[in-house]
């Protein structure tokens, strides 16, 4: 649980542009982990917000590939807020660092990318436990 916002980077995906379109590729070298589950977020209204939790092991790395959204990273110290509005660009999260993502635009799909399959126990899912286990008071 040691991660702070400066553990978290906003990484360029490569590109590659010719006069039919852009293409995009995520493989090794990219990332610092592995991919061991894909999922993705739509429809999801403007007014809603998804996330709110924190996980003790899992990396996850979020792209808007359609619209924007912000995300809201906090480490039990310091809050910060990213938009994320294009698809050649990523959000590399570390484990111990809470989200929340709001603000979707119309037609907006996240897609993240996470180390770990998913599982229940790696979740953090109440705030206040998160800053005890931050040791934050």
């Amino acid at each position: 649980m040691e991660a702070k916002l400066s553990d978290v980077a906003i990484l360029d995906i490569p590109v590659i542009k010719d006069p039919r379109g852009s293409l995009s590729v995520i493989e090794d070298g990219v990332l610092p982990f592995s991919v061991e589950r894909v999922f993705y977020l739509f429809d999801v209204p403007y007014e809603s917000y998804r996330g709110g939790h924190a996980h003790h092991e899992l990396q996850q790395f979020m792209v808007a590939i359609n619209g924007s959204f912000d995300v809201l990273l906090d480490d039990g110290a310091q809050k910060r807020q990213i938009t994320l509005n294009r698809p050649d660009k990523g959000l590399l999260i570390p484990p111990g660092i809470w989200r929340e993502m709001l603000n979707f635009s119309s037609g907006s799909v996240c897609l993240v990318l996470a180390s770990l399959p998913f599982s229940e126990d790696d979740y953090i899912r109440d705030y206040d436990e998160f800053l005890k286990l931050k040791n934050v008071h």
